[in-house]
């Protein structure tokens, strides 16, 4: 008799646990080159806000080594560069080849050099010595990791004592009322404008799953504590429907 095979979620679908980081991968290889545009269409501009939010909150200062993880385009990484200074040092990660690279391009483009580095990298098991980064970030990628919690301890060992983690994801709406008009938009609007725009709409249904198969703010925190970080706390944004998390390591 065979064991009986581990298994995670893709979305709503159950799939065994070594298929699921493939299936992501080809998800982001599919929409890589549209990832900008359709952030702008299907949030309406407003995860610019989001992210300015969380830049306002991390303040990086010069100096200071950040690990940006499942950096993709690199626009929060672009900012980090001229925050740190050349003094520091920024990391954009992502375990997608073709995602890393539209950063990579990105930045060159925007004259971006000297004080950034780029790693095709898992979080869930960082290549990356004990106490390195000041801060580490992971923004709307956590939800696509296969085992959370590996990723969660993976890189509170890579953050130096008084170091932070932020973590900004799509969460669970406060409001029943709009949290029904969020699974209106999200079931039936965003798959057109994915196949509307990046000429894949499956992607984006899969996007829209993830993020109903993501854990709650108070369970994402748990899970943070778990990992042995201090001080865990969340902001919400558009009612719930991101959070910012931020734990500390001491």
């Amino acid at each position: 008799m065979t064991e009986k095979q581990e298994t995670t979620h893709f979305g709503f679908e159950n799939v065994p646990v070594t298929e699921k980081q493939q299936r992501v991968g080809e998800v982001f290889r599919s929409v890589a080159s549209k990832y900008d545009v359709m952030n702008d269409a299907m949030s309406l501009g407003v995860h610019r806000l989001w992210k300015r939010f969380t830049l306002d909150q991390i303040a990086a200062r010069p100096g200071m080594k950040v690990l940006d993880l499942a950096g993709g385009t690199g626009d929060l990484a672009e900012k980090f560069c001229h925050q740190v200074g050349n003094q520091g040092e920024v990391v954009l990660a992502d375990i997608n080849e073709a995602m890393l690279n539209q950063g990579r391009d990105r930045l060159t483009d925007a004259g971006v050099i000297g004080n950034i580095h780029y790693s095709q990298v898992n979080a869930e098991c960082l290549p990356f010595e004990d106490n390195s980064f000041d801060v580490v970030t992971i923004a709307f990628g956590l939800r696509n990791v296969t085992d959370k919690q590996a990723a969660l301890n993976s890189m509170q060992r890579v953050i130096k004592p008084g170091g932070r983690l932020f973590v900004l994801e799509f969460s669970k709406p406060l409001n029943q009322t709009f949290s029904k008009i969020y699974d209106e938009y999200s079931f039936n609007i965003l798959p057109k404008l994915g196949k509307m725009i990046a000429n894949d709409e499956d992607s984006y249904r899969y996007l829209a799953e993830s993020i109903r198969m993501h854990p709650d703010q108070d369970t994402l925190k748990s899970m943070m504590e778990t990992a042995g970080f201090f001080r865990c706390d969340y902001h919400n944004l558009t009612g719930g429907v991101v959070a910012l998390h931020r734990g500390h390591v001491v």
